[in-house]
């Protein structure tokens, strides 16, 4: 089922503290960093927080700066992203300024704690409750604020309970880090990820840079078993790649393939499918990338996911998708299925693309989804 990308932000001492055990929240970034979190918040449909950093740290969760509160508006959004809490028990304060500031929230909660919610935050303007079961069910939520709420890009802010089941049940997409110079040392302090069974492999590396005196790092996990650097957003992508197939005009002479292209932070830069609009003949990854300005700094980063091995040469065209991804400047490339011999024998798009250097990706347990609009052309 469709969920939003899932981005877990968090600031943590060199030592892997959110906090120390003294009375008063310790600052860990600075104002330059406090301005890259206001930024990313403008960016997402949502912020969530579990309900012991609102009790603990009582936070307002705002787009601080009018400028980005005005973009949002320009752009047909809501001036604040929705906010968004987790609780099991539905014990939360009415008093907490998370109620009282921005726009709309919603609680996401257990069947139990639900009818405590409602009657602990009885009278509230804004507010949702929402139960997803008799426990806290972290896809259930997911699936919910995508499909009911339009959620695209849910930013994660704590606290570590919270991140640390997002991650162990491989729902969480990016984790930024910012890393402050300073040791907190005390064993008792919160920490950012708990104990338990994480998923296996290592964390692609996606930005380091200073902040300040911090430094932001990104990293998006890998998939479990996949042997490559396929993240659970690479799969959500790609399946919205397979489902866009299935809207191509059906022909005799040519594969149905759908195409996404995504930022390296979750953005879609664009999407296509073969023979869109009054083009007969174009390619899903070519009417994706005709849509971006070939200029846009983020294709360097960016992901091109088709539900086909793009084509290494074609008859319609003087270049192939394969070139064109390349001359876009894109070079990582996560794909369903390999293009069988039907029109072009020997066909080896990811051949082409790995040959000049790109990360090609294949996951061929989306093959069948990818071959279903296909079924009419010969074998």
């Amino acid at each position: 089922m469709p969920r939003p990308y899932v981005l877990l932000s968090a600031a943590v001492s060199l030592d892997g503290f959110l906090d120390d055990t003294g009375p008063e929240r310790l600052l860990l970034s600075g104002a330059a960093d406090f301005d890259r979190v206001d930024e990313v918040r403008a960016s997402s449909d949502a912020i969530l927080v579990g309900a012991g950093t609102l009790r603990t740290d009582n936070p307002r969760l705002l787009v601080n700066s009018a400028d980005r509160r005005a973009a949002r508006l320009a752009a047909g959004r809501p001036e604040y992203p929705l906010k968004v809490t987790v609780s099991g028990s539905g014990d939360l304060d009415p008093k907490a300024q998370f109620w009282h500031t921005g726009g709309e929230k919603v609680v996401y909660t257990t069947d139990g704690g639900a009818r405590r919610a409602a009657a602990r935050l009885q009278g509230l303007p804004g507010v949702d409750v929402v139960a997803t079961g008799p426990e806290l069910d972290w896809r259930v939520l997911l699936e919910h604020i995508h499909d009911v709420r339009g959620v695209r890009r849910l930013m994660v802010e704590g606290g570590g309970k919270v991140h640390t089941q997002l991650v162990r049940e491989g729902l969480a997409d990016e984790l930024q880090l910012a890393v402050a110079p300073l040791f907190v040392g005390q064993p008792d302090a919160p920490r950012l990820f708990g104990t338990g069974t994480y998923p296996p492999g290592r964390m692609r590396l996606v930005e380091t840079r200073p902040v300040g005196d911090v430094v932001l790092i990104r990293y998006a996990p890998t998939a479990p078993g996949t042997g490559s650097l396929a993240s659970a957003a690479d799969r959500r992508w790609l399946e919205l790649a397979c489902e866009l197939a299935a809207l191509c005009p059906p022909s005799e002479t040519a594969f149905s393939v759908g195409a996404v292209v995504v930022a390296a932070d979750g953005t879609e830069l664009a999407r296509g499918h073969s023979r869109e609009g009054d083009d007969p003949v174009v390619h899903a990854e070519e009417a994706a990338l005709a849509k971006i300005d070939p200029a846009d700094p983020r294709l360097a980063d960016a992901t091109v996911y088709s539900s086909l091995e793009p084509c290494a040469r074609r008859a319609s065209r003087p270049a192939p998708c394969a070139r064109l991804i390349l001359d876009a400047g894109v070079r990582r490339v996560v794909t369903a299925w390999r293009e069988p011999d039907t029109f072009v024998a020997d066909a080896d798009g990811n051949g082409l693309l790995e040959a000049a250097g790109a990360d090609v990706v294949v996951l061929p347990e989306y093959a069948e989804r990818a071959e279903a609009p296909n079924l009419h052309l010969p074998g």
